[in-house]
Protein backbone atom coordinates (compact mmCIF):
# COMPACT_ATOMS: atom_id res chain seq x y z
CA UNK A 1 0.00 0.00 0.00
CA UNK A 2 1.09 3.54 -0.79
CA UNK A 3 -0.54 6.56 0.81
CA UNK A 4 -0.45 10.35 0.75
CA UNK A 5 -1.75 12.71 3.43
CA UNK A 6 -2.78 16.05 1.96
CA UNK A 7 -4.76 19.17 2.83
CA UNK A 8 -4.99 21.46 5.87
CA UNK A 9 -6.60 22.21 8.26
CA UNK A 10 -8.98 19.39 7.30
CA UNK A 11 -6.64 16.72 5.90
CA UNK A 12 -7.40 13.57 3.96
CA UNK A 13 -5.35 10.41 3.40
CA UNK A 14 -5.51 8.76 -0.04
CA UNK A 15 -4.45 5.11 -0.10
CA UNK A 16 -3.33 3.27 -3.23
CA UNK A 17 -3.94 -0.48 -2.84
CA UNK A 18 -2.43 -3.32 -4.82
CA UNK A 19 -4.83 -5.84 -6.42
CA UNK A 20 -6.28 -8.01 -3.63
CA UNK A 21 -5.02 -5.71 -0.87
CA UNK A 22 -7.48 -4.82 1.91
CA UNK A 23 -7.91 -1.85 4.23
CA UNK A 24 -10.29 -1.70 7.22
CA UNK A 25 -12.24 1.22 8.69
CA UNK A 26 -15.19 2.03 10.90
CA UNK A 27 -18.61 2.35 9.26
CA UNK A 28 -19.06 5.67 7.42
CA UNK A 29 -15.35 6.57 7.33
CA UNK A 30 -14.84 6.30 3.55
CA UNK A 31 -14.77 9.64 1.71
CA UNK A 32 -14.17 8.63 -1.94
CA UNK A 33 -12.78 5.67 -3.85
CA UNK A 34 -12.36 4.06 -7.26
CA UNK A 35 -15.19 1.81 -8.54
CA UNK A 36 -13.13 -1.38 -8.20
CA UNK A 37 -13.00 -1.14 -4.40
CA UNK A 38 -15.22 -3.93 -3.05
CA UNK A 39 -16.75 -3.46 0.43
CA UNK A 40 -17.59 -6.16 2.95
CA UNK A 41 -19.17 -5.34 6.32
CA UNK A 42 -18.64 -7.46 9.42
CA UNK A 43 -19.15 -7.20 13.15
CA UNK A 44 -16.11 -9.20 14.23
CA UNK A 45 -18.08 -11.63 16.39
CA UNK A 46 -20.63 -11.24 19.19
CA UNK A 47 -18.01 -10.45 21.84
CA UNK A 48 -16.41 -7.65 19.84
CA UNK A 49 -19.80 -6.23 18.83
CA UNK A 50 -20.89 -6.12 22.47
CA UNK A 51 -17.70 -4.38 23.60
CA UNK A 52 -18.04 -1.80 20.82
CA UNK A 53 -21.65 -1.12 21.74
CA UNK A 54 -20.62 -0.70 25.39
CA UNK A 55 -17.97 1.86 24.44
CA UNK A 56 -20.29 3.83 22.16
CA UNK A 57 -18.55 2.80 18.93
CA UNK A 58 -20.07 1.52 15.73
CA UNK A 59 -20.60 -2.24 16.04
CA UNK A 60 -19.63 -2.87 12.42
CA UNK A 61 -16.39 -2.63 10.50
CA UNK A 62 -15.93 -2.24 6.75
CA UNK A 63 -13.25 -4.02 4.71
CA UNK A 64 -12.40 -2.52 1.32
CA UNK A 65 -10.47 -4.68 -1.16
CA UNK A 66 -9.02 -3.64 -4.53
CA UNK A 67 -10.26 -6.01 -7.24
CA UNK A 68 -9.07 -6.39 -10.83
CA UNK A 69 -6.25 -3.87 -10.52
CA UNK A 70 -4.93 -1.00 -8.42
CA UNK A 71 -7.52 0.69 -6.23
CA UNK A 72 -7.74 4.03 -4.43
CA UNK A 73 -9.69 4.93 -1.30
CA UNK A 74 -9.64 8.11 0.79
CA UNK A 75 -10.47 8.89 4.41
CA UNK A 76 -11.00 12.52 5.50
CA UNK A 77 -10.76 14.04 8.96
CA UNK A 78 -13.93 15.24 10.68
CA UNK A 79 -12.31 18.06 12.67
CA UNK A 80 -9.48 20.58 12.04
CA UNK A 81 -6.17 18.93 12.81
CA UNK A 82 -3.84 16.27 11.45
CA UNK A 83 -3.88 12.72 10.16
CA UNK A 84 -0.87 10.68 11.23
CA UNK A 85 0.32 7.26 10.05
CA UNK A 86 1.38 4.93 12.87
CA UNK A 87 3.31 1.72 12.34
CA UNK A 88 1.93 -1.08 14.51
CA UNK A 89 4.36 -3.89 15.34
CA UNK A 90 3.91 -7.16 17.27
CA UNK A 91 4.44 -6.56 20.97
CA UNK A 92 4.27 -2.77 20.58
CA UNK A 93 0.58 -1.97 20.90
CA UNK A 94 -0.78 1.57 20.74
CA UNK A 95 -3.53 2.97 22.97
CA UNK A 96 -5.53 5.84 21.45
CA UNK A 97 -8.73 7.75 22.04
CA UNK A 98 -11.81 6.10 20.53
CA UNK A 99 -12.58 8.87 18.04
CA UNK A 100 -9.10 9.01 16.51
CA UNK A 101 -9.12 5.82 14.41
CA UNK A 102 -9.69 6.34 10.66
CA UNK A 103 -8.41 3.23 8.91
CA UNK A 104 -5.69 0.55 8.94
CA UNK A 105 -4.21 -2.21 6.85
CA UNK A 106 -5.79 -5.62 7.37
CA UNK A 107 -3.01 -6.87 9.68
CA UNK A 108 -3.95 -4.36 12.41
CA UNK A 109 -6.29 -5.65 15.14
CA UNK A 110 -8.70 -3.27 16.89
CA UNK A 111 -9.96 -3.94 20.41
CA UNK A 112 -11.30 -2.06 23.41
CA UNK A 113 -8.77 -1.11 26.08
CA UNK A 114 -9.92 -0.78 29.69
CA UNK A 115 -7.77 0.97 32.26
CA UNK A 116 -7.13 -1.22 35.29
CA UNK A 117 -8.00 1.50 37.80
CA UNK A 118 -11.73 2.18 37.87
CA UNK A 119 -11.26 5.82 38.86
CA UNK A 120 -9.84 6.54 35.43
CA UNK A 121 -13.10 5.39 33.94
CA UNK A 122 -15.38 7.48 36.11
CA UNK A 123 -13.47 10.74 35.96
CA UNK A 124 -10.77 10.54 33.32
CA UNK A 125 -12.86 11.13 30.21
CA UNK A 126 -11.09 8.86 27.70
CA UNK A 127 -9.23 7.12 30.53
CA UNK A 128 -11.42 4.09 31.15
CA UNK A 129 -12.42 3.02 27.64
CA UNK A 130 -9.90 3.62 24.90
CA UNK A 131 -8.91 1.74 21.75
CA UNK A 132 -6.01 -0.68 21.46
CA UNK A 133 -4.25 -1.20 18.13
CA UNK A 134 -2.20 -4.39 17.90
CA UNK A 135 -0.88 -6.79 15.28
CA UNK A 136 1.19 -5.58 12.34
CA UNK A 137 0.60 -2.86 9.76
CA UNK A 138 -0.14 0.85 9.27
CA UNK A 139 -2.94 2.69 11.08
CA UNK A 140 -4.19 6.19 10.29
CA UNK A 141 -5.27 8.30 13.25
CA UNK A 142 -7.07 11.63 13.38
CA UNK A 143 -5.60 14.21 15.77
CA UNK A 144 -7.53 17.30 16.91
CA UNK A 145 -5.29 20.32 16.28
CA UNK A 146 -1.52 19.86 16.29
CA UNK A 147 0.46 16.94 17.71
CA UNK A 148 2.94 17.33 20.59
CA UNK A 149 5.00 14.25 21.46
CA UNK A 150 6.50 13.54 24.88
CA UNK A 151 8.90 10.71 25.68
CA UNK A 152 8.61 9.51 29.28
CA UNK A 153 11.29 7.53 31.08
CA UNK A 154 10.32 4.72 33.45
CA UNK A 155 8.43 6.29 36.35
CA UNK A 156 8.36 9.75 34.76
CA UNK A 157 4.93 11.38 34.77
CA UNK A 158 2.98 14.07 32.97
CA UNK A 159 -0.29 15.69 34.06
CA UNK A 160 -2.83 15.99 31.24
CA UNK A 161 -6.26 17.65 31.16
CA UNK A 162 -9.12 15.48 29.92
CA UNK A 163 -9.32 15.25 26.14
CA UNK A 164 -5.74 16.29 25.37
CA UNK A 165 -4.41 12.73 25.34
CA UNK A 166 -4.50 11.42 21.76
CA UNK A 167 -2.29 8.35 21.92
CA UNK A 168 0.27 6.56 24.06
CA UNK A 169 2.41 3.43 23.98
CA UNK A 170 0.82 0.49 25.77
CA UNK A 171 3.83 0.49 28.11
CA UNK A 172 2.47 3.71 29.65
CA UNK A 173 -0.15 3.66 32.39
CA UNK A 174 -2.82 6.18 33.32
CA UNK A 175 -4.55 7.15 36.54
CA UNK A 176 -6.77 9.97 37.80
CA UNK A 177 -6.01 12.14 40.82
CA UNK A 178 -8.05 14.86 42.49
CA UNK A 179 -6.79 18.43 42.41
CA UNK A 180 -5.31 19.29 45.81
CA UNK A 181 -7.14 21.95 47.80
CA UNK A 182 -10.89 22.64 47.81
CA UNK A 183 -10.42 26.21 46.56
CA UNK A 184 -8.19 25.04 43.70
CA UNK A 185 -10.67 22.35 42.67
CA UNK A 186 -13.79 24.53 42.80
CA UNK A 187 -12.44 27.91 41.68
CA UNK A 188 -9.39 27.09 39.60
CA UNK A 189 -11.33 26.48 36.40
CA UNK A 190 -9.34 23.33 35.60
CA UNK A 191 -11.86 20.81 36.92
CA UNK A 192 -11.67 18.54 39.94
CA UNK A 193 -9.53 15.75 38.46
CA UNK A 194 -6.26 15.46 36.58
CA UNK A 195 -5.11 12.58 34.36
CA UNK A 196 -1.65 11.27 35.29
CA UNK A 197 0.30 9.35 32.65
CA UNK A 198 3.34 7.37 33.78
CA UNK A 199 6.16 6.11 31.54
CA UNK A 200 8.03 4.47 30.04
CA UNK A 201 6.86 5.25 26.52
CA UNK A 202 5.81 7.89 24.03
CA UNK A 203 2.75 10.06 24.65
CA UNK A 204 1.09 12.05 21.85
CA UNK A 205 -0.97 15.06 22.92
CA UNK A 206 -3.43 17.05 20.81
CA UNK A 207 -3.73 20.83 21.10
CA UNK A 208 -7.40 21.35 20.21
CA UNK A 209 -9.67 18.58 21.56
CA UNK A 210 -13.11 18.57 19.98
CA UNK A 211 -14.72 18.31 23.43
CA UNK A 212 -13.02 21.53 24.54
CA UNK A 213 -14.14 23.38 21.41
CA UNK A 214 -17.69 22.10 21.87
CA UNK A 215 -17.71 23.41 25.44
CA UNK A 216 -16.60 26.88 24.33
CA UNK A 217 -19.14 27.06 21.49
CA UNK A 218 -21.97 25.90 23.75
CA UNK A 219 -21.57 29.06 25.84
CA UNK A 220 -22.21 31.25 22.81
CA UNK A 221 -25.11 29.10 21.65
CA UNK A 222 -26.72 29.28 25.10
CA UNK A 223 -26.25 33.02 25.58
CA UNK A 224 -26.62 34.00 21.96
CA UNK A 225 -23.61 36.34 22.24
Amino acid sequence: MRYEIKGTPLPVVECQLEPGETIICEGGAMSWMTPNMSMQTSGGGIGKMFSKAFSGESMFQNRYTAQGGMGMIAFASSFPGNIIAVEIQPGRDIICQKSSFLAATSGVELSIHFQKKFGAGLFGGEGFIMQRLSGSGIAFLEIDGSVVEKYLEAGQQIVVDTGYLAMMDSSCSMDVQTVKGVKNALLGGEGIFNTIITGPGKVSLQTMPACQVAGILSKYITTGK
